[in-house]
């Protein structure tokens, strides 16, 4: 009797062991399906790839940084170019790294690519929940990540609509285009056709928002000369030169640099007088000036020591505004020509309302279901790059 009742106590036993095995599975399944859902919904459907040059990290990035830079035809027409590339970035390199190390021993715009990134998604997955999630992606032209392995990346995360957003806002075949040219390059190296849906955001000199950022920095800074000489300050919008064999192949930098210049000082109101000077020449070539340097020599000698620097064609900070204009320009050279007040007005870096522009500008971009801007498909008259041609075809044949 007592094996009895034993026996009669272990069926329920058993069967609420089951029950709990049954419930364990179960919710096990319900975990995993959960997971699954989420991996699915967070899948980015729309890809913003950030186009730029980028900047070497570390000091020993710099030599590798150099030789993508002398060795991209499109940026540069060497003779013997795969032998004097390499030459000029391995002589350079010892200058270029000492000037790193003044600003912090590396470039800050991958930092600052990524702030301006993170911001701008978040915005989009609140204004556009039709293209939704976005997600960010950084191609860098002589730096990792390149724009390849940010285009890899991309594929792998199962991206369906593709954007190539420069961060030039002017646009320049020796920079958008180079960019423009490697995603090009990437897919007719291989077979396979492309997974995404590609489309361009190629120039945005004149966007309003980017405007009003640039008139709020110059303001900003305005405000920190003494009053009884802010009115007499010189603005000086500086870009990066280019040289004029680029130029005049019909290159419309110059235009639109002027362009963007044209509309912060109108919406300055024309407060103060200005000028638009040029940065970075490199080599015995002629480049377009007038040279940023020499503009501040001149005018000291013309008695015009109150002067505001202005970064006019770069949104974040890097080794041309941080060396060259803050340290070169105004220290040094504001030293030796007895300038009474130089100042520099900061760059977008993590302004809130230039997250809000970019932004705006892939909202429209995606609204208007359009592969590129019809300049764009428009090559330079006297373009000697066949690559160029393939690339705007590439894209004008894109079905965003």
């Amino acid at each position: 009797m007592a094996c009895g009742r034993t026996l009669q106590h272990e069926r329920p036993v058993k069967n609420i062991c089951k029950i709990e095995w049954l419930c364990f599975y179960f919710h096990f399944f319900c975990l995993w399906m959960k997971i699954r859902t989420q991996t699915n919904d967070t899948k980015p459907k729309t890809g913003i790839l950030m186009l730029n040059m980028g900047g070497p990290e570390k000091l020993e990035d710099v030599h590798d940084f150099l030789l993508r830079l002398f060795m991209d035809t499109d940026l540069l027409q060497l003779p013997v170019q795969n032998k004097l590339g390499p030459f000029i970035a391995k002589r350079r390199t010892p200058k270029i790294q000492e000037q790193y190390s003044k600003i912090g021993g590396g470039s800050p715009i991958k930092a600052w690519t990524t702030t301006q990134g993170e911001g701008m998604v978040k915005l989009l997955d609140e204004m556009c929940p039709e293209t939704a999630p976005h997600k960010f992606y950084i191609g860098f032209r002589y730096v990792h990540p390149l724009t390849e392995e940010a285009i890899e990346q991309m594929e792998k995360d199962g991206v369906e609509r593709a954007v190539a957003f420069t961060q030039y806002p002017q646009y320049s075949c020796s920079t958008t285009g180079s960019s423009l040219n490697a995603i090009y390059r990437y897919y007719s190296s291989r077979s396979d056709r492309p997974k995404m849906r590609w489309s361009v955001i190629d120039r945005w000199p004149t966007h309003p928002l980017l405007i009003e950022c640039f008139a709020e920095h110059v303001v900003n800074e305005l405000e920190k000369f003494p009053a009884e000489k802010r009115d007499d300050v010189v603005i000086l919008f500086s870009a990066h030169s280019l040289p004029l064999s680029v130029v005049n192949r019909g290159d419309p930098y110059p235009q639109e640099v002027g362009a963007t210049v044209q509309r912060v000082m109108d919406r300055l109101g024309h407060c103060n007088p200005y000028r638009l000077v040029w940065q970075s020449k490199v080599g015995p070539m002629a480049w377009l000036g007038p040279q940023t340097d020499e503009v501040i020599k001149g005018l000291c000698q013309r008695g015009k020591k109150n002067l505001l620097l202005v970064p006019i064609a770069f949104t974040s900070d890097h080794i041309e505004t941080l060396h060259e204009l803050d340290i070169e320009y105004s220290q040094i050279l504001g030293e030796e020509c007895g300038v009474e007040n130089i100042r520099r007005a900061e760059s977008l870096n993590g302004n809130p309302l230039f997250f809000r522009a970019l932004a705006d500008l892939v909202q429209s971009h995606l609204k208007s279901n359009k592969p590129c801007s019809r300049q764009l498909t428009l090559r330079c008259p006297l373009c000697v790059n066949p690559t160029c041609a393939q690339t705007k075809a590439f894209f004008s044949s894109q079905k965003p």
